[in-house]
């Protein structure tokens, strides 16, 4: 589904989306492998710039201990939940 969204990442990534106990919120698990290796808090980093820049007000970001009731009314499209995040080795988070 991803690609069908955003071409230039077919193939590139995967991801799957649940339903959570809210009718207007939902999440979605996220899984990347990347070609060019990157520790996760610099993929943070990343998240958190793009949030306050170019996508602010489309992507949001949250360090702050967070269930999905807490994201009731954000008018974001996305918020990136830094303490939920793993990475596995370098190239996949």
């Amino acid at each position: 589904a991803v690609g069908k969204v955003l071409p230039e990442l077919n193939g590139k990534l995967t991801g799957m989306a649940f339903r959570v106990p809210t009718p207007n919120v939902s999440v979605v698990d996220l899984t990347c492998r990347l070609e060019k290796g990157a520790p996760y808090d610099d993929i943070k980093a990343a998240v958190k710039a793009a949030s306050e820049g170019s996508m602010k007000g489309i992507l949001g970001y949250t360090e702050d201990d967070v269930v999905s009731t807490d994201f009731v009314g954000d008018e974001r499209s996305s918020i990136f939940d830094a303490k939920a995040g793993i990475a596995l080795n370098k190239h996949f988070v």
